[in-house]
């Protein structure tokens, strides 16, 4: 049930109202700072899209479905309290069933400046978990049965999520902890290396350590979706490995389209498929662009699709926007090095390849639009219901039933 959607109002921490103890940041309003775009169709195609948002299972396998302030000057103090807003009333005009909510990953500097240490992940977990616990709209997901259920009910399943796993240091039963708060997928690093392996941004590929294996085995063991979309590509090809379950690449795209780091190369692509995988597709800014297509929009976003489904196949390949609700650009101006920005957008021979510096990205500037201007341009183009079905959340799907169990 992409429409319709059972929203009754609630805005984020509005629990707090009457003893409000944190800034007002100005955050913006609605679903979008900059101009919005619909994927044009006839009125027949608009006819099958609704159809279509009414009965598939729609699922984003990554997202932060956060409200930022406008002024991106406020941006690290609205993040160093704690209290990011979740975009509610937003996420109740899309069609998604389910958001993998990758929370503030390396962005949480609430006790640190550098970000991944363990009192922020839990502050950051805990102070967005418990505002989700004080609303009805979103249902906080644990298995695959809360997101039946969300499309059945006119709700959004929420998945929490960790880009890395660089906070559990040396400690295996952490996994167990994140586990037990709600966290049901971990990435294995955040583009810098850790504990458990070497992160994409790094020159020497040392790929996954003797304790990184034995994390992944206690993934496999809790049931933890794993993620490897920061990676580095050997670090990928020893997690599928050693992972007993597939495992997702949430958010990449076809380096074979454009050589950055910060795309899978195309053997990664299949040792993750041939294993039973998926990898979603993103579009964080300047990421999914090509020769063809260096402007980055919703046109660049699907030929990155089209590539991995034919050099894998349709039950391969999903959907990771990787948006957010504010200005995305300026986000990633704040926290360049954080997101070791300029790294992972160096080209394989150590410069960034040339492409069209953009304010937003057009069609799939955050969650609402991209949930629809994907499904419209599947239309458009003329797939099937079975194959969008597939890629929309049928795969997606297919994965966390074997791993969460």
């Amino acid at each position: 049930m992409g429409l319709g959607k059972r929203y009754s109002g609630y805005q984020s921490f509005d629990y707090l109202k009457e003893t409000r103890d944190f800034g007002d940041y100005g955050l913006i309003e609605g679903e979008s700072l900059f101009e919005p775009y619909l994927v044009p169709l006839s009125e027949e195609e608009e006819e099958r899209v609704l159809d279509l948002a009414g009965r598939l299972v729609m699922i984003s396998l990554h997202e932060h479905p956060h409200v930022f302030p406008t002024d991106p000057g406020q941006i690290r103090r609205y993040d160093s309290e704690g209290r990011v807003y979740t975009a509610y009333e937003a996420l109740a005009n899309s069609y998604w069933d389910c958001v993998f909510d990758n929370f503030q990953d390396g962005a949480a500097f609430i006790t640190s400046k550098s970000g991944w240490k363990w009192d922020d992940v839990i502050y950051d977990m805990g102070m967005r978990l418990c505002d989700l616990a004080h609303q009805d709209f979103l249902i906080k997901c644990e298995t695959t049965a809360d997101i039946h259920r969300a499309h059945r009910e006119g709700r959004i399943a929420l998945v929490a999520a960790q880009e890395g796993a660089a906070m559990i240091e040396n400690e295996l039963d952490r996994i167990e902890i994140l586990y037990g708060i709600g966290l049901r997928v971990l990435g294995i690093t955040y583009s810098e290396s850790n504990a458990l392996g070497t992160g994409l941004k790094e020159t020497r590929d040392g790929g996954l350590t003797s304790f990184g294996r034995k994390a992944v085995a206690r993934m496999n063991e809790v049931g933890m979706a794993i993620d490897c979309a920061h990676s580095s590509d050997q670090t990928t090809r020893d997690v599928v490995e050693a992972s007993r379950h597939p495992i997702f690449l949430t958010h990449t795209g076809a380096r074979g389209l454009w050589d950055i780091r910060r795309l899978a190369p195309d053997d990664v692509i299949r040792a993750v498929a041939d294993n039973g995988g998926v990898i979603g597709i993103e579009a964080a800014p300047h990421t999914t662009v090509t020769e063809r297509r260096p402007r980055h929009d919703i046109e660049s976003f699907m030929e990155h699709f089209e590539y991995v489904k034919d050099l894998v196949g349709i039950d391969h390949v999903a959907f990771g926007p990787d948006t957010i609700y504010g200005d995305h650009v300026a986000l990633h101006g704040v926290y360049a090095e954080a997101l070791s920005i300029d790294e992972t957008q160096a080209g394989g021979g150590g410069g960034a390849p040339r492409h069209v510096p953009v304010e937003y990205v057009r069609g799939v500037e955050n969650p609402t639009e991209g949930s629809k201007n994907i499904l419209r341009w599947l239309v458009k183009h003329r797939y099937g219901e079975e194959e969008i079905a597939k890629v929309l959340g049928g795969n997606i799907l297919r994965v966390l039933e074997e791993v969460w169990q």
